[in-house]
């Protein structure tokens, strides 16, 4: 069985240590590190690649801001969020940022080893309460739905589904990176894979699958 490898980023030590221990008893999840909000942790997370980063709350702006950065330097990261509270616009946020997993401030030592497995397993996790309120905004935004279905069905995560739509405007990647406030050669491997996701050859065949769906902004 492989034990997923995650990474834990909290503030608090007493609550790193109280986790760990808790995953010490885990035979399918491995603590590979964990840490404190630094700025130099993304490296260190980015060198040891694990399958799920779990988050403690941070700064609401910062946090998400944080989370944007290392999804698009590990495209196929899983974060996980904890410690929330039930507020709509933070856990909508958080769901456009990439996140696959939030969980309350009530969250039990179980439910935050469920999640971690279920959003490696390429799940997302949440409480009914908070999976209410994306069902109630998806209602609200119908024509959001043909992107969302889109990217499901491709794995597309929602940055290349922006670069996308760039790529289709006709933008290069330099002019995307500006954009996004992102490197040149992060925007090129976004592209490198939109098109091995989409099984397309070049630039203009990305343009001509956009306009052919209809395709709106993620």
């Amino acid at each position: 069985m492989h034990a997923v490898s995650t990474f834990l980023l909290a503030e608090n030590r007493l609550l790193r240590e109280s986790l760990a221990r808790v995953f010490s008893k885990r035979k399918d999840i491995k603590l590979i590190g964990s840490a404190a909000h630094s700025s130099t942790i993304a490296p260190e997370i980015a060198t040891l690649a694990p399958d799920v980063l779990l988050l403690a709350p941070l700064d609401v702006s910062s946090g998400l801001a944080f989370i944007r950065n290392i999804r698009d330097s590990m495209p196929g990261l899983k974060v996980v969020v904890m410690g929330m509270e039930c507020r709509s616009e933070v856990f909508l946020c958080a769901v456009r940022e990439g996140v696959a997993g939030y969980l309350l401030q009530d969250a039990t030592a179980a439910e935050i080893c469920s999640a971690v497995r279920c959003v490696a397993n390429n799940g997302a996790a949440c409480s009914p309460e908070l999976c209410q309120i994306l069902f109630q905004q998806l209602a609200r935004q119908p024509s959001d739905l043909l992107g969302f279905a889109f990217n499901q069905a491709h794995g597309m995560t929602r940055r290349e589904h922006q670069v996308m739509e760039l790529v289709a405007r006709g933008l290069t990647n330099k002019e995307i990176a500006i954009e996004f406030g992102l490197s040149e050669q992060t925007v090129k491997n976004h592209m490198h894979h939109v098109l091995r996701k989409l099984g397309v050859p070049n630039r203009l065949a990305v343009a001509q699958l956009w306009n052919h769906q209809g395709l709106l902004p993620a």
